[in-house]
């Protein structure tokens, strides 16, 4: 896949993630596979063995093969259930897996998962949208960017876990956090505020950058660049703020507590509320 127009390039980064996943995980003692993440009940083990989930279910379907059917899914909250039912029977039955085991497949099966996404066309329609940005149809390169930010920020989970750091660079953080901030378009759907209003979100560090998000006639829009320099509100995040407010690592409010608003702190008060994960 050529990724010259894709406005969030992430498939060339998928084999470095997971060899950086491998070589973490070959690292840790049997104490550190049962410590406890930021993923709520989950340990180490259970976050391992989700990301192993992601990739089997991705080379089964490549290879035409669908062992069941879903419900009908009729709402958010439906796909939440249905998503939360799949990942505790899988999770429940990899505990009796061993985590040289698991460590081996996710191996294995690293390289033919990368080799799926890199052969989808970046603009044709994905199978599954990405529903927390709102959208009920979604291209693949999003779809392939959010998959990225699956494996980044579970990795990140078991790293911060076992204290060991690595991830958090620009070349992996970045994309991460750029896909995550297609959510706040949808975020602040039903925010009421005058044609022009500017948001200016910085996601603090060498790591970071800038975003704006602009209201319209009809909607709010995303965007790295902006003619205007008059901002009504100004959000200031460092990136560990950042990633796990995103995906529930945190509450609104310690996210919000940890971050410096000004302007109009009320506007920028919504962003934290911002999820980019089907929770």
């Amino acid at each position: 896949m050529i990724e010259s127009d894709v406005p969030i390039k992430t498939i060339h980064l998928f084999p470095i993630l997971n060899k950086l996943l491998i070589e973490l995980l070959n690292s840790l003692s049997p104490e550190d596979w049962e410590k406890p993440t930021l993923a709520r009940l989950w340990t180490v083990k259970d976050i391992a063995a989700h990301l192993l989930d992601g990739n089997m279910r991705t080379i089964s379907f490549n290879q035409q093969f669908t062992s069941e059917i879903p419900p009908t899914i009729n709402s958010y909250q439906d796909l939440v259930n249905y998503l939360n039912e799949l990942n505790a029977t899988w999770i429940n039955a990899m505990k009796r897996v061993s985590p040289a085991l698991l460590t081996h497949l996710l191996e294995i099966t690293g390289k033919p998962y990368a080799e799926h996404m890199a052969a989808l066309h970046p603009f044709a329609t994905a199978r599954y949208s990405v529903a927390w940005a709102g959208e009920e149809q979604s291209e693949n390169w999003f779809h392939i960017a959010r998959e990225y930010t699956e494996k980044w920020h579970h990795q990140q989970q078991i790293r911060e876990a076992v204290n060991k750091q690595g991830i958090m660079t620009r070349e992996l953080f970045y994309p991460c956090i750029a896909t995550f901030m297609q959510a706040l378009p949808y975020t602040y759907r039903n925010v009421k505020a005058e044609e022009g209003t500017l948001i200016k979100i910085t996601i603090l560090g060498e790591a970071g950058g800038n975003w704006y998000l602009q209201k319209n006639l009809n909607n709010w829009t995303l965007t790295t660049t902006i003619s205007s320099k008059s901002v009504n509100c100004a959000v200031d995040i460092n990136p560990d703020i950042a990633w796990k407010f995103f995906t529930k690592g945190i509450s609104p409010d310690i996210a919000l507590q940890n971050s410096t608003l000004s302007g109009d702190i009320k506007l920028g008060e919504k962003l934290f509320e911002a999820v980019a994960v089907i929770a």
